[in-house]
């Protein structure tokens, strides 16, 4: 947690530098925005239920080329980003590389369900347009918005078992490095004397497949062999941040 707080204030530091230069086509934001997220696959076996909360921290930077219109950019971490993935077959290991606590995990039965909770450092970019002229309240958009995301850190539970439940597993192994997503959005702006509030309601889909192959079981007695769904994290966020 230090380290963050340690990279998010050299981020504030970095963009504030940008802001206070003279060009008044650039302003700078910090947001810490609440997600709600979940997870979709291609098998209609490994069901996506349950959803995340989480956390959008970083800062955001726009680069206005006309006085309404704006390339916007950011740097920032996305937390526990996720949701359940249902088994629907007879047994089934989606965590079949990653090193987990008990041989027993890579073995669930149907029903079992499989938590992803998956931190990401995210690059934003993409067009934003905003309305309201000079008075105190505005709104904008921003559409589309393109996200570059990295792992930095994947956690997983087992629940809906017997007794094969646990919590906490690396999980860092059977997830993908790499993400990209699209989305959009938009809110209002409440200006204040040397800043300006903005609340918002954005979302954002991968496009790209969030997790490695696993291994299914799928008739009683029957030996496992490899699936090769994909799956990705869908969000929301509740915009929530200042711009100075």
């Amino acid at each position: 947690m230090k380290k963050i707080a340690s990279i998010f204030c050299f981020l504030v530091f970095a963009f504030g530098s940008l802001s206070a230069q003279e060009d008044v086509g650039f302003r700078f934001g910090v947001q810490a925005s609440p997600t709600w997220s979940w997870v979709r696959t291609s098998d209609k076996k490994l069901e996506g239920t349950g959803s995340n909360w989480g956390l959008k921290l970083g800062v955001l930077g726009e680069f206005y080329f006309a006085p309404n219109y704006a390339f916007i950019t950011g740097l920032g971490f996305s937390f526990n980003q996720g949701g359940n993935i249902q088994n629907g077959y007879e047994q089934a290991d989606l965590w079949k590389d990653s090193p987990l606590s008990e041989m027993t995990y890579h073995n669930i039965p149907k029903e079992g369900k499989f938590h992803y909770r998956v931190t990401y450092v995210e690059i934003p970019f993409g067009l934003k347009l905003r309305g309201g002229g000079e008075s105190t309240i505005g709104y904008y958009a921003e559409i589309p918005v393109f996200t570059l995301g990295f792992k930095t850190r994947a956690q997983g539970d087992i629940r809906g078992t017997d007794s094969l439940n646990t919590e906490d597993e690396d999980i860092s192994d059977d997830v993908n490095g790499l993400s990209l997503a699209w989305g959009l959005g938009g809110g209002i702006e409440y200006k204040l004397s040397g800043a300006t509030v903005v609340a918002g309601l954005h979302f954002q889909q991968q496009f790209t497949n969030f997790k490695n192959d696993g291994r299914i079981v799928r008739e009683p007695g029957g030996e496992f062999t490899d699936e090769d769904s994909k799956g990705n994290i869908g969000l929301i966020t509740l915009r929530a941040g200042v711009f100075f």
